[in-house]
């Protein structure tokens, strides 16, 4: 298969309940009603592409719509660890406004190598990310990916064939994006 393409759809969770304004990170936060039309428009998206395989975080955000799009596309779902959110460690919960103001200008002078108390480097959540997308290019296999925010900063940058920013915007929830991926 030298020099084929493949898509991919990289989708992030629909809208939560109860995140406004807090570090949620890795929290495992209920899915807003209606949640369903969002996985039901990435359903249409796919159609006719042939994929055959959805990758989920294991948080429930990401899974229920997960196994809702597999079960309606007749696709294999696996849920990967490595597509899970940055682990924000003790600011997980905390309302953004009462984490401490010089740790959060550390985090913005240097997001790559700033590690929460408890929590990890977004350096950590980049390599994680690297390593899952070597793979799916090696299986060249149409895939939908269902994740966060994070990872989809860097899944969007390596898919787009640039580098990777920490300072990318993330997409908005519920949004997906469909590429279509070359491999030599």
């Amino acid at each position: 298969m030298s020099g084929s393409a493949f898509p991919v759809l990289l989708a992030r969770h629909p809208q939560i309940e109860g995140a406004a304004g807090i570090c949620y990170g890795r929290r495992d936060l209920s899915l807003a009603p209606g949640w369903q039309q969002t996985a039901s428009g990435w359903s249409t998206l796919v159609t006719g592409l042939q994929i055959g395989l959805v990758l989920t975080s294991p948080s429930r955000r990401c899974r229920l719509p997960a196994q809702w799009l597999a079960s309606r596309i007749d696709a294999r779902m696996i849920v990967d660890e490595r597509l899970m959110e940055l682990d924000f460690g003790a600011w997980e919960g905390m309302p953004w406004d009462k984490i401490d103001r010089t740790a959060l200008d550390r985090w913005a002078a240097d997001p790559e190598a700033f590690v929460p108390p408890g929590g990890e480097a977004v350096a950590a959540l980049q390599s994680r990310i690297a390593a899952l997308w070597r793979d799916i290019k090696s299986a060249r296999q149409p895939v939908c990916v269902v994740t966060h925010g994070g990872p989809l900063r860097f899944l969007t940058a390596l898919a787009e064939g640039r580098a990777e920013n920490s300072l990318d915007q993330s997409p908005e929830m519920g949004a997906a994006r469909l590429f279509r991926v070359t491999t030599p």
